[in-house]
C-alpha cells in the first residue's frame, strides 16, 4: 500500500516550483491534495496532473482567508492530516534601504503566512497521532546572507516557530519539522538571477553559477530533491523525527 494512502495533505504555494514538486511526491504515495496559492491558473493546471486534488485560492497573510482555506480543504477531502507550509517570497535590498513595506511583506508572507497556515489546520493535524507539519524554510533560516535582511529574519522566525510547535505538539503525536533548501532551480531563483543581471551585467548562466556556488556540491538543488525530503518527513516511518531543520544544500551549513 502507498505510504500516504488515505491521508489528506494541504500544500501552500502548490502551483509551481518546490510546491508543485511536493504535490507530485505526496500524490505518488497516495495522498489527496489541497493545493493553495494566490493564482488560480497554476493551481488548476497542477490539479489536472494529480489523481485526487483540489485548488484553493487564498492569501496566507490573512488569518481569515486561511481559516476559509482550511474549511475548503475539509469540504474537498475531509480532515487534514499533513500541512506543508511552502509558500514564500524573497526580495533584496541593502539594510539601509529596507522600508516598512518591504519588511512587512517579507515577514507577512514568509513568517506570518507560515503561522496562519499551520494554525488554521492545527485542530485537524492534532486530532490523532501521526499528524505532520512541515515548513519549507531556507538556508536563510540557518545563516545570514547579504542584502536580504528581512527575508533572513523571516526564515529564522520560521525555524523558531517550528521548534516551538514541535515541543508543544509532541505529546499529541504530531511532528513538526522544517526543510531548508539552498539555492534551488525554481521561478523564485529566476528573480534572483534577474537581479544579478541588472546590477552586474553578468549573463544568466554566469549569474546562476554564482548562486550555485553557495551549495557545497556546486550546483543548484532541484525541486524534486526538496520534495523527497518533505515526503520523508510526512510518511509514518519518520514519526521520531521532530523539531529538526534539515538543510538540503549539498553539505553542512
Amino acid at each position: 500500500m502507498a505510504a500516504l494512502a488515505g491521508k489528506h495533505a494541504l500544500v501552500t504555494g502548490g502551483g509551481s516550483g518546490i510546491g508543485a514538486a511536493i504535490a507530485r511526491a505526496l500524490a505518488a504515495e497516495g495522498a489527496a491534495l489541497s493545493l493553495v496559492g494566490r493564482r488560480k491558473e497554476p493551481l488548476e493546471a497542477m490539479v489536472k496532473q494529480l489523481p485526487k486534488a483540489s485548488a484553493i485560492v487564498a492569501d496566507i497573510t490573512s488569518g481569515t482567508e486561511c481559516k476559509a482555506m482550511a474549511e475548503a480543504a475539509r469540504a474537498a477531502h475531509g480532515a487534514i492530516d499533513i500541512v506543508v507550509a511552502n509558500a514564500g517570497m524573497a526580495a533584496s535590498a541593502p539594510a539601509s534601504r529596507i522600508d516598512a513595506a518591504h519588511w512587512q511583506q517579507m515577514i507577512g508572507v514568509n513568517l506570518t503566512g507560515a503561522f496562519n497556515t499551520a494554525q488554521a489546520a492545527l485542530a485537524d493535524v492534532t486530532r490523532q497521532p501521526g499528524g505532520r507539519i512541515v515548513f519549507v524554510a531556507s538556508t536563510a533560516g540557518l545563516k545570514g546572507y547579504s542584502y536580504v535582511a528581512a527575508y533572513v529574519a523571516a526564515k529564522h522566525g520560521v525555524i523558531g516557530l517550528m521548534r516551538a510547535l514541535s515541543v508543544e505538539l509532541a505529546a499529541k503525536g504530531t511532528t513538526v519539522n522544517a526543510v531548508c533548501p539552498g539555492f534551488t532551480d525554481t521561478p523564485l531563483l529566476a528573480g534572483a538571477v534577474d537581479t544579478i543581471i541588472s546590477k552586474t551585467g553578468r549573463s544568466a548562466d554566469a549569474s546562476r553559477a554564482e548562486l550555485a556556488k553557495d551549495n557545497l556540491h556546486g550546483r543548484l538543488i532541484t525541486p524534486e530533491e526538496v520534495a523527497q525530503t518533505v515526503l520523508y518527513l510526512c510518511v509514518p516511518s519518520s514519526g521520531s523525527v521532530n523539531g529538526q531543520a534539515i538543510a538540503v544544500t549539498g553539505g553542512p551549513v
